[in-house]
């Protein structure tokens, strides 16, 4: 697979023709999302071009009420094949007798961030092994984002597309007036705490 010239080539594509060149490769394709800021812009693509498509959410057990209220508008709106991992310590847990979440420069924050973000992505990942892994990353959100592309490969080998990678946040704002899509702005994920702060999916999987 060329990336670089499958890259110049959908350089300026929108996020439906992107999806098309996906649906063509007929992989086994999975999206990640976590009901967030804007999330529903990619599953809204993802569903016009290829309905059904299997959704994973890592549920920490840390989300905002309002986030799991705006996941179960869109579960339900979508139809969403949904398959929901949760850690194998619950938040309830962790708050009784683990200390909590862990400021971001304490030692146990990458513990935490290993129990409740990359354990379960990392078992949802065994459990479908997919092909091609879809996900709602964007150019200007982090550092490390603004290298990657488009269309890059994680190191065993799965295609991960971004759709929407060269949309600004304005991009977004329009895309969801546009669709008439809902959207979550008051999220919290513990394994971030800053919004330019990765937590670790992206860089293990690159």
């Amino acid at each position: 697979m060329n990336l670089v010239q499958i890259n110049q080539d959908l350089s300026n594509a929108a996020p439906q023709t992107i999806l098309t060149w996906v649906k063509k490769l007929n992989k086994k394709t999975i999206l990640t999302t976590n009901f967030g800021p804007n999330e529903a812009a990619i599953i809204h693509a993802a569903y016009q071009i290829m309905p059904n498509t299997t959704v994973i959410w890592i549920d920490s057990g840390y989300a905002l009420k309002a986030t799991y209220r705006f996941a179960e508008q869109l579960i339900k709106q979508f139809q969403l094949n949904l398959d929901v991992f949760t850690p194998k310590v619950s938040a309830a847990r962790r708050d009784a007798v683990m200390g909590g979440i862990p400021m971001v420069d304490e030692q146990s924050h990458a513990e935490f961030t290993e129990q409740f973000k990359l354990e379960p992505f990392n078992r949802a990942m065994q459990t479908h092994k997919p092909e091609v892994w879809l996900t709602a990353i964007r150019k200007s959100q982090t550092e490390f984002r603004a290298n990657l592309d488009i269309v890059t490969t994680s190191n065993d080998g799965i295609i991960k597309v971004a759709p929407f990678y060269h949309f600004s946040d304005d991009d977004m704002s329009n895309y969801l007036k546009l669709h008439n899509l809902p959207n979550e702005e008051n999220y919290y994920d513990p394994t971030k705490a800053l919004a330019n702060r990765e937590c670790g999916l992206h860089t293990l999987n690159s």
